[in-house]
């Protein structure tokens, strides 16, 4: 058993079927493994206990059996505890072991009752989950009608994308994870839903070439549009990231070592961040040209509304990352934000697939995703990040990473860069992270 954040290397992340696929291989070998299942819950409880009763919440499934076998484990330990359909008055500790993953509907009304009845004990008892919180959708991370907050979750035999994205990060509190003694599920039961980034991912920028210099780090131009200060913080990010020289369609006092466009051959651009209606005639000869190129914001927004521009970046034979928020999804995928929540992992894949490049699906367990390649779920960061030009340095910060390791494929220089975003807002203890500070924050983190 181990706490799953954060991580240190990429671990598979299996949904509803891949789990399902898992248990039944598993249960055939191990007829005993309920037993060992509410034992591992029940050693995790007994950590948590800090006094007062003990509710076990039954449901009917697997997930109720091995709430059972914890509550017989935590009683053999002398603690009080209750299988009954209502909290004792001195609750200090909850299991929640209605619904796994069994559950692919809305919750019932009365056991929706029960989900409220656990969720109204927050601040005054510990919530412990079984393998997921009651409710939630293992695999897109979205509520069925309603689910439990939990404070911590013991994940299973098999790790869920939707612990780790979408409401599954708010439902799911610390996430722990043991495998019950089996190998690792996806050799078991083959490629993984997606797997979950670790910080192993930043080994390439780990070491500089002692003869490095900033014509062998590599060039990035930054795009500027109708909003200069987005530009500026996407510029400030890439050189932060180590990228040799920045060249920046801005003037910035404050930052000298920027360095002006002189109309050079493009390098790795990054586009789009505070581009407004500027940046629309300009799409065509990047997407034309650029060797290497990163599109946020307007550049996504000029790319919805145009299908020659559309049309053109299908086209590219050179790499290209886009870095929507979940509106500007949308707006690719023609549909709406809340559709594009309520399954982001299928949203990820299909805009790869529409555009045939490289996405990062931002929000809370940012997705990565690309053609031919198993998504990636970023399980750093948190609401720190949610401020103002956040995302222009994420866009900037990759454009650096990708100038210096322009052989690298764009889902992995992806995939390093919203860890490292994320990894520095995990260091803010509370309210927002102002966009410059995090671009120090970023530059101050060490990717060992």
């Amino acid at each position: 058993m181990f706490k799953v954040l954060p991580a240190a290397a990429a671990l598979p992340l299996h949904g509803s079927a891949g789990s399902r696929r898992v248990e039944r291989r598993v249960l055939a070998r191990r007829p005993d493994l309920i037993e060992d299942a509410g034992l591992a819950v029940a050693k995790l409880a007994l950590a948590l206990h800090r006094g007062g009763g003990v509710w076990v919440a039954c449901g009917p499934g697997n997930n109720g059996a091995d709430g059972r076998v914890a509550a017989r484990h935590l009683a053999a330990q002398g603690l009080a505890v209750s299988t009954d359909d209502a909290p004792p008055p001195d609750t200090g500790l909850v299991v929640d072991a209605l619904f796994g993953l069994g559950l692919a509907r809305p919750l019932e009304d009365a056991w929706a009752a029960r989900v409220a009845q656990i969720n109204a004990l927050a601040g005054r008892a510990t919530v412990l989950a079984v393998d997921l919180p009651s409710g939630l959708d293992a695999e897109r991370g979205v509520a069925h009608g309603s689910a439990v907050r939990a404070d911590h979750t013991l994940a299973l035999l098999t790790l869920k994308p939707g612990l780790l994205t979408g409401a599954g990060r708010a439902c799911a509190g610390t996430l722990w994870f043991d495998a019950l003694g089996e190998a690792p599920a996806d050799a078991l039961d083959g490629a993984p839903t997606a797997t979950l980034i670790g910080r192993d991912r930043l080994a390439p920028w780990r070491t500089r070439d002692p003869l490095a210099h900033k014509g062998t780090q590599g060039d990035v131009q930054v795009v500027a549009g109708s909003m200069p200060g987005a530009a500026r913080l996407a510029a400030r990010a890439a050189l932060a990231a180590g990228a040799g020289r920045v060249y920046a369609e801005v003037d910035d006092a404050l930052r000298p070592e920027l360095l002006r466009w002189d109309g050079r051959a493009l390098a790795t651009v990054v586009a789009g961040c505070g581009g407004g209606a500027r940046i629309v005639w300009r799409l065509p000869a990047l997407l034309d040209a650029a060797p290497r190129l990163v599109l946020d914001a307007d550049a996504l927004n000029a790319i919805a509304r145009d299908p020659a521009l559309a049309a053109a970046l299908r086209a590219r034979a050179a790499p290209t990352l886009l870095t929507p928020h979940p509106l500007e999804a949308a707006r690719l995928l023609e549909t709406d934000a809340a559709a594009v929540q309520a399954d982001r992992l299928g949203a990820a894949r299909a805009l790869a697939a529409r555009y045939a490049c490289t996405v990062v699906l931002k929000g809370s367990g940012s997705v990565v995703a690309a053609p031919g390649r198993v998504p990636a779920v970023n399980g750093s960061g948190g609401p720190a990040l949610a401020t103002p030009g956040s995302g222009d340095v994420l866009a900037g910060w990759a454009g650096g990473l990708w100038a210096q390791r322009p052989g690298l494929d764009a889902f992995d220089v992806a995939c390093a860069a919203v860890h490292w975003h994320g990894l520095a807002g995990d260091t803010q203890a509370h309210g927002p992270l102002r966009a410059n500070e995090l671009i120090e924050r970023m530059l101050g983190l060490d990717p060992r």
